[in-house]
């Protein structure tokens, strides 16, 4: 729901620091002159003028939940810059619900202009884009199969309360791992910080880094009781890693 989260007057939702501002999560892929974004939170203006994004050359999708996908129309000023539509690569199911909710945008009959120029791609595996190969990660969102996805020598999984032992071997040796931790509290939907550092003492990454966090966590408070290579992530994180 982001933090601050409406109507809500906790101590994290009130916070001075900069780091418990929580925008709903996406991440920004920059390489080789290219900008590959995952996820279009309903955030995305904000980020996108925050980071001043100023091209965007694809994005994959890991589900079609709101919190991922909303902020879809807001590439518009994006995709108006550049030749040709952005390209948008989703498995059969999200892609589905995707064209559903902008349905104005997919069945090309609305006939005033001004919709975002995007072209949905289906895929079912890896995909390259740019020279960098994007590997599909399942997990488990309580019932439901979605994807993280590995590039290089990261790998990024938001929304999971599991992760099935053959997606556990796509986590081996990686520089960066992104895990979702939504909170102390167990979730039937999402992992919990005590769970993705049992998974961070199994996969054993050089640095993980804590994503999809509810208001339950103070941002300092909490990196204090982490070990060293493990920290929650903020808005406006840059990191570096080898991509290919």
């Amino acid at each position: 729901m982001g933090v601050p989260t409406i109507g809500c007057t906790c101590q994290v939702c009130h916070s001075a620091d900069p780091r418990d501002r929580r925008t709903r999560p996406s991440v920004m892929l920059e390489y080789d002159g290219h900008c590959v974004l995952i996820d279009t939170t309903p955030d995305f203006r904000e980020q996108a003028i925050r980071e001043k994004i100023t091209r965007l050359d694809a994005v994959v999708y890991t589900h079609a939940h709101a919190d991922h996908i909303l902020g879809l129309d807001d590439v518009r000023p994006l995709s108006f810059r550049r030749d040709g539509k952005i390209p948008l690569y989703a498995f059969d199911r999200t892609a589905g619900a995707i064209e559903s909710v902008f349905h104005y945008i997919f069945n090309a009959n609305y006939k005033y202009g001004g919709i975002a120029k995007v072209e949905m791609n289906r895929i079912n595996g890896p995909v390259d884009l740019f020279g960098a190969s994007f590997e599909p990660i399942t997990v488990l969102h309580g019932d439901a199969e979605i994807q993280g996805f590995r590039f290089g020598s990261a790998a990024y999984l938001t929304d999971f309360s599991e992760i099935p032992a053959d997606s556990m071997q796509q986590l081996r040796d990686l520089d960066i791992l992104f895990l979702d931790a939504l909170r102390h509290k167990p979730h039937p939907t999402h992992s919990t910080v005590e769970n993705s550092l049992r998974l961070v003492d199994e996969l054993k990454p050089r640095r993980a880094f804590f994503t999809h966090i509810a208001h339950d966590l103070p941002h300092e408070e909490t990196n204090k009781n982490l070990p060293e290579h493990v920290r929650l992530a903020h808005d406006g994180l840059k990191l570096e890693f080898d991509i290919a």
